[in-house]
């Protein structure tokens, strides 16, 4: 028949022993067909027509396509099945074309599996149930030669594993039973092989480099012919295998894991480690605390070294500065600023910034090191003073005790002011904007508060010249400059009743008159530990200018009028009391510049000691400063800041309880100790006393209804 001619004709194509149909043909086999499937029965042969075209696979693959395989074996049956699959494809396309008649009536109305899908069928029942197994062993086995960098047909690979997706029919439930849970597994043990033998022979960078290029490897592989869902499945295994498996062993490799990395500057080396343990998220954790544990162990060498070296303080500083750079660009560039590690790098830095060196805190060493920036010096930096001053600030923020860097701080800034010993004013105004990013309005407020009152105050000696030039008669006999400022706005310091010399006493009466003409309700009150003098020193080699401070002054001055006085009258002289007396005498007979002979010539004031004009003193220099040792005021700071803290925790806790009106006990104490961590770390017993006395004087009371429970006392 005409119908069993157009099929056999169909297998000699596809054997490739005639030439394909003619339109001619086409027609004639479609027409067939379709007057076979419009006849009324019992000459209608529909269903017939439907059971040969399964027939007419099944026939041709027992017949022609099993036979081919089954006689072929290794890679020329890979061959043949790619082959086979193709033409059968090919049979299944112009077998539907013939028979589409069916698809349209028939299958419809009778919801029969489709054409194509028979045809698929019996290939996939026929041939590929027999085949998968070999052929699966087989793909796998070219994979493994692939990763042993052996040439392969990748073309060849690619079309097996197209027969596992496509046999599915736009399902994947054939690639992912029958292919993929067995290259997972034997995937699996190649790399376990091959991490256990690297992990013995390898150093860590260089088991790194291996695995990270298996791992791209991989990753290309499955571009090339695995289907795309594999991917984080392999992947993953493959991790496991080469990462998860031994990160603990590979971290700890004694001459080249993590810590030597570090220890090393290993920057590449440290890249890669994170680019692979990233794919990992677990697998960070122990990067992370390493790198931690690493940079705590250097800061903790640094201040020792700084204790050992006393008086490095300002070089202990500028070295805190560099690991801050040199580990932040770790965090940055190796670890892609990974929330991980900027916690582990900011622990580490609190743990740091929590010691102190030589009985000095870390806030009062980087307001020292402040000053130092800021202040006039002869020598440069060797970096800008605004990159420097940005790094300070950082440096702040991991600082507990934020309010008694500000109170050191604030402290330096008077001194710098009031001495006129500022390098810049633009700077110092930097700062404190910096500052006021860093830790808000208030915590600026009283240094903001102090320029401004200093800029007044300068203000004030402009007014003063040009009351001298109007006023004639009002003169001070010497060149004075008076800074007032508003006592509220600066730290408190000692004022006594100094006995001034009488060149200088004038001066002030001057000034008091000229003050009182413009601000009638205010009172001056002179603060001469503060002042500076230029006085000229008449010395047998020569004369000289001395800067000294006006305590200095006085005291020499009065050798003007007596060629020897003892310890005693010169205290009774000035007025003041021993500790000051002692500074004084100390900086002008036992230091650098001796303009005073002291008897007996020892390196201490004592009372019993007798002081005399050395006229024969002389110096290189025509100009010379003599300094005065300051008095140490860091016992007093932290006092005020002690003070200031328990202010704090009071009004915290009178705050929230005012918000909250009845609060749970330990509820009260976090949420106290939450609102001033960000100035400083409150202790726990001191919130607890705070509490304790403003339930005393009847701020709040326990809740009688539940005993660890507070109520707010309007």
């Amino acid at each position: 028949t005409i119908q069993k001619k157009g099929i056999l004709k169909l297998e000699n194509i596809l054997e490739g022993s005639e030439t394909p149909f003619s339109s001619e043909e086409y027609m004639k086999l479609y027409s067939t067909i379709y007057e076979m499937c419009i006849q009324k029965p019992p000459h209608n042969y529909t269903q017939q027509l439907y059971d040969k075209y399964r027939e007419s696979f099944e026939d041709y693959i027992k017949l022609k396509v099993l036979p081919s395989l089954r006689e072929k074996h290794d890679e020329f049956m890979l061959k043949e099945l790619v082959k086979r699959w193709e033409n059968h494809k090919v049979m299944v396309k112009w077998l539907s074309m013939f028979f589409y008649y069916l698809e349209r009536f028939f299958i419809a109305r009778r919801s029969l599996p489709p054409l194509n899908e028979v045809g698929l069928t019996c290939f996939r029942e026929l041939v590929y149930q027999e085949v998968k197994v070999k052929v699966r062993d087989a793909v796998i086995s070219l994979i493994d030669e692939e990763r042993e960098r052996k040439q392969i047909d990748r073309a060849l690979l690619k079309n097996l594993l197209d027969i596992f997706v496509e046999i599915g029919m736009g399902q994947m439930d054939y690639y992912k039973e029958d292919f993929e849970p067995a290259l997972i597994k034997y995937s699996a043990a190649y790399y376990s092989r091959k991490a256990s033998s690297w992990i013995l022979e390898d150093s860590c960078p260089d088991y790194m480099l291996k695995a990270e290029d298996y791992l791209k490897r991989e990753k290309d592989m499955v571009a090339r012919y695995l289907h795309s869902s594999s991917e984080p499945k392999l992947l993953e295994k493959v991790q496991h295998e080469l990462l998860s498996v031994y990160a603990s062993k590979l971290l700890e490799k004694e001459d080249s894991g993590c810590r030597v990395l570090l220890r090393d500057n290993k920057v590449e080396d440290l890249s890669r480690m994170f680019r692979l343990f990233s794919k990992i998220p677990e697998r960070l954790h122990p990067v992370a605390n390493i790198f931690k544990e690493h940079v705590t162990a250097e800061g903790t060498a640094l201040v020792k070294g700084a204790e050992v070296a006393a008086g490095s303080e300002k070089d202990f500083m500028k070295k805190v500065i560099e690991l801050h750079d040199k580990y932040e660009a770790y965090v940055d560039d190796c670890f892609q600023n990974h929330t991980l590690f900027n916690k582990a790098f900011k622990k580490a830095f609190k743990t740091l910034c929590d010691k102190g060196v030589g009985g000095s805190s870390m806030a009062e060493l980087l307001a020292t090191f402040c000053n130092d920036i800021l202040r006039k010096r002869s020598k440069k930096l060797s970096e800008p003073i605004e990159e420097t001053l940005e790094k300070v600030v950082k440096l702040l923020s991991y600082i507990s005790g934020k309010d008694l860097f500000a109170r050191f701080y604030w402290k330096k800034l008077a001194t710098r002011l009031l001495f006129d010993n500022s390098a810049n004013d633009d700077h110092e105004r930097s700062m404190l904007t910096k500052l006021k990013q860093q830790c808000g309005c208030q915590f600026t407020s009283k240094m903001e508060n102090m320029v401004m009152d200093w800029t007044s105050g300068k203000h004030h000696q402009t007014i003063f010249e040009e009351y001298l030039k109007k006023n004639k008669k009002a003169n001070p006999g010497i060149d004075l400059k008076v800074t007032t400022l508003t006592t509220g706005f600066w730290p408190s310091y000692k004022s006594f009743d100094l006995n001034l010399p009488a060149e200088v006493q004038k001066g002030i009466e001057v000034f008091g008159e000229f003050y009182q003409t413009k601000v009638k309700k205010q009172k001056l009150t002179w603060i001469y530990s503060l002042g500076t003098c230029n006085i000229i020193g008449k010395f047998e080699p020569k004369t000289m200018e001395l800067i000294v401070t006006t305590y200095q002054a006085s005291a020499l001055l009065l050798f003007n009028s007596s060629d020897r006085l003892t310890y005693s009258e010169i205290m009774t002289q000035l007025n003041l009391n021993d500790d000051d007396v002692v500074r004084i005498l100390h900086s002008l007979s036992c230091a650098k510049y001796k303009i005073l002979n002291k008897e007996p010539n020892t390196k201490s004031i004592a009372p019993t000691d007798h002081f005399e004009f050395n006229s024969k003193f002389t110096d290189k220099m025509r100009r010379i400063r003599i300094p005065l040792p300051p008095v140490d005021e860091k016992k007093k700071v932290i006092e005020d800041v002690d003070r200031d803290r328990r202010y704090a925790i009071d009004a915290s806790i009178v705050r929230i309880m005012k918000h909250r009106k009845d609060l749970r006990y330990q509820q009260l104490v976090w949420e106290c100790k939450e609102q001033l961590c960000r100035i400083f770390k409150p202790d726990l017993e001191a919130i607890k006393k705070s509490i304790g006395d403003l339930i005393k004087r009847d701020y709040m009371a326990w809740d009688e209804d539940d005993p660890n429970s507070l109520r707010y006392v309007p």
